[in-house]
């Protein structure tokens, strides 16, 4: 787990911008937005590298902030691996433009670029910079029409999406 949060924190420090050209959602409400995530897609880094069933919880923190937590299971080890950090509005609270943090004073950017409005269902996220994406749902599925809209986007914003991984969701 340390080693995770070693990677997380090498990877991220200093990060807390946006990509060129990516916009944040606006009229985001948090509040909606709190609860549990599970990814859909993932760009590869080495701190996800061979997690199946990833999820994302999100509550709120007493000071205000976000509490996140990150679980996956590793097969290789035959166990689950978690991270807790916190995030924060980088901007105003009606933007999703956070930044996160997994260890001490250093972020990374949480990038909402697009989002189901009606039932915040699904998410598209981005890091600092292209070499971040994921696709969030509520559930381990998401309608294939809606997924390869989001990956079109994507595309469409100069992310590799050739690179996805699709995350199965196998393990409880």
């Amino acid at each position: 787990m340390k080693k995770i949060l070693l990677l997380i924190v090498l990877l991220l420090t200093g990060c807390a911008g946006l990509p060129p050209g990516v916009t944040p959602v606006e009229g985001f409400q948090l509040e909606r937005y709190l609860g549990k995530w599970y990814e859909i897609a993932r760009l590869d880094h080495s701190f996800e590298r061979g997690l199946s069933s990833v999820s994302a919880e999100y509550s709120l923190r007493p000071d205000g902030g976000v509490q996140v937590v990150n679980r996956g299971y590793a097969a290789g080890d035959g166990r689950w691996k978690e991270a807790e950090g916190r995030a924060y509005f980088v901007n105003r609270s009606d933007q999703g433009f956070l930044k996160v943090s997994f260890f001490g004073p250093f972020y990374g950017s949480y990038v909402i670029m697009e989002l189901d409005r009606k039932n915040y269902g699904w998410a598209l996220v981005c890091g600092p910079d292209r070499s971040y994406l994921w696709i969030l749902a509520r559930s381990g599925t998401l309608e294939e029409e809606t997924r390869n809209r989001l990956i079109a986007k994507a595309a469409a914003l100069g992310f590799e999406t050739d690179r996805l991984i699709f995350v199965r969701h196998n393990q409880k």
